[in-house]
């Protein structure tokens, strides 16, 4: 209430409510609703709950200060169990994480304790603050079959040892007896196959040689693997490790059986041995001892010399001015036991500054040499000989391109195109007989028509004419057969007459020609009913001057151009022949 005038009776007054929400503190602790708990568990499980614990608290529900944090206290020193928090009802839920064993603990006590997630609001000790518990867990016993326990196991045994030696082998035992009895063993990987395994009593013999410098042993142990099984089946698997006890019965080698040496800078080359054997029976005390098998070859010690470096090493040096060239040089190493080894080295004596530009060189005072060729070498020989093919294949194929020129006019000549028809070359003889002329021309070769030739031969009034075209390289014209009154060429009157190379003029083989040409042209191209074909050849009259080509009585069959350059210049009249003929 509030009030004016200083809280007199008359003064104005009025009232207000004011509500106070109370917020919540964790002032109460979560407690065990019971100080003890117990459950059991199988031995060899894992990721199962064994035990749900539960909390009261006074505080807020479904807040920090309501919502507890469990944690194992003490007995959880192997990690076997982990407790965690159901965030829905706030219990505790106990989990075994890792299996446990019954033959080493069949009980196991769990103290554990509580808190809320928000921290204590009042001022007390960590005591007083967290509720306990204690939890006991049985162990349940399970039949699990055979142990290898320890799971890898070792024997010791000399390398070489006669075959057959026997030795201790894998042990196996059931845990619930404490005993290898009844336990049957069998060998799954033995990479060299040297032991063998007794079935009953897991003890193994040599079956072949033991090597401790073998590439299966490392670290001078041999390990194979065994499978240990009981009545029932129930199996387990161990590795069984034979340690090799080093025997003096390696000599020591050089790794590197190539030397080289070149002459120009240096004069001798560094080696080195290595003894597979233990320390106990190589270097470095006492150190090996390096010497030149001079059995093979008596001029050894000759030319070659030893001097010792260290230990392990020595230097091999060439005494005489020996030429450049592959040598074989033997080195005996002998060990501090006197177990020794011959290394047969091959030394090349090079004309180089370092190893790597080693090239064996070869003059007159050696006998022999090596000679080789780099791959850059052999890859510009293989270039050239590329080369050279291409250039081969490019004059055969331009020489074959030149030989086979297009024809400057088709085979059939026939069909309205130009003709060769200058002649220049000399021809044979003419004989003509007295019933009618046979002209024998050679020398006139071309690839088209020949010529056209006809002869008109008239009996008790009846007219026959001869036309024959003939295209090759000798032809034959006989059309002055017959009796009666015959029409033949000048040359063909009176006997056999020369006609040189078919030189007649062009008005002589006109006014023979032309007559017989029209009447033989009105008997060709006419249909059945004497009407002018489709393809009716028109007969084109003279128009003047011969050809300067020359007769058409002969032709030739020579492919060459020479004597065609009036084709280049034809005159008006023929420039629409010579273009029907080319479309």
């Amino acid at each position: 209430k509030v009030q004016d005038m200083g809280g007199q009776y008359f003064g104005l007054q009025t009232t207000s409510t004011c509500i106070i929400n109370i917020g919540d503190a964790n002032d109460n602790l979560p407690t065990f609703t019971r100080t003890s708990y117990v459950t059991s568990v199988e031995e060899n499980t894992v990721d199962v709950e064994i035990l749900r614990v539960t909390v009261e608290d006074k505080d807020l529900m479904n807040t920090a200060n309501w919502r507890a944090n469990y944690t194992i206290l003490k007995g959880n020193e192997n990690g076997n169990f982990k407790i965690v928090t159901d965030p829905k009802t706030n219990e505790g839920v106990l989990c075994v994480v890792k299996p446990l064993n019954y033959e080493e603990r069949e009980q196991v006590n769990l103290q554990i304790g509580v808190v809320n997630e928000a921290p204590y609001s009042k001022e007390a000790s960590s005591q007083s603050i967290m509720s306990t518990a204690t939890v006991t867990v049985n162990v349940k016993n399970q039949d699990e079959g055979p142990e290898c326990s320890p799971l890898v196991q070792t024997v010791q045994i000399k390398e070489n040892v006669p075959v057959g030696t026997k030795s201790r082998g894998y042990k196996a035992y059931d845990p619930e007896t404490r005993s290898s009895s009844g336990i049957r063993y069998k060998k799954l990987t033995d990479p060299k196959g040297w032991v063998t395994i007794n079935e009953n009593e897991g003890s193994i013999t040599v079956f072949r040689n033991l090597d401790r410098e073998a590439e299966s042993v490392r670290g001078g142990i041999y390990n194979i693997t065994i499978l240990a099984s009981d009545k029932d089946g129930r199996t387990c698997t161990g590795t069984l490790g034979i340690i090799l006890e080093d025997v003096n019965d390696n000599g020591p080698v050089i790794p590197k059986r190539t030397v080289v040496i070149c002459k120009p800078v240096l004069a001798s080359a560094d080696i080195v041995a290595v003894d597979p054997d233990e320390p106990a029976n190589g270097p470095p005390f006492p150190p090996f001892d390096f010497s030149l098998d001079s059995d093979a070859d008596s001029d050894i010690e000759r030319k070659w010399r030893l001097k010792k470096i260290n230990d392990t090493a020595a230097r091999l040096f060439f005494q005489e001015d020996l030429p450049f060239g592959t040598y074989q040089v033997p080195v005996r190493v002998t060990d501090r036991h006197g177990v020794s080894l011959i290394t047969p080295l091959t030394v090349k004596l090079c004309d180089c500054v370092t190893e790597n530009d080693c090239t064996l060189r070869t003059d007159p005072r050696i006998g022999h040499g090596e000679v080789r060729l780099g791959k850059w070498a052999i890859l510009a020989i293989l270039l050239g000989i590329a080369l050279l093919f291409c250039i081969l294949f490019t004059l055969v194929c331009g020489g074959t391109g030149a030989a086979k020129q297009p024809k400057v006019f088709p085979d059939d000549l026939a069909q309205q195109n130009l003709i060769v028809s200058n002649t220049e070359a000399p021809g044979d003889d003419k004989i003509c007989s007295t019933n009618g002329f046979t002209t024998h021309t050679a020398g006139c070769s071309a690839q088209g028509i020949c010529g056209t030739m006809g002869s008109g031969v008239k009996n008790g009034g009846q007219e026959t004419e001869t036309i024959e075209m003939v295209k090759g390289g000798h032809q034959t014209m006989d059309s002055c057969r017959g009796t009666g009154h015959h029409h033949t060429l000048d040359s063909c009157r009176g006997g056999p007459v020369e006609v040189d190379n078919c030189r007649y003029t062009y008005s002589e083989w006109h006014n023979y020609t032309q007559p017989r040409l029209g009447e033989e042209v009105q008997l060709c191209n006419q249909d059945d009913k004497h009407g002018h074909a489709q393809d009716y050849v028109l007969t084109y009259n003279y128009e003047g001057k011969g050809s300067v080509a020359g007769s058409i009585g002969c032709c030739s069959e020579r492919q060459e151009e020479d004597g065609l350059e009036f084709l280049d210049h034809l005159e008006p009249k023929f420039r629409t022949l010579a273009e029907a003929c080319i479309k």
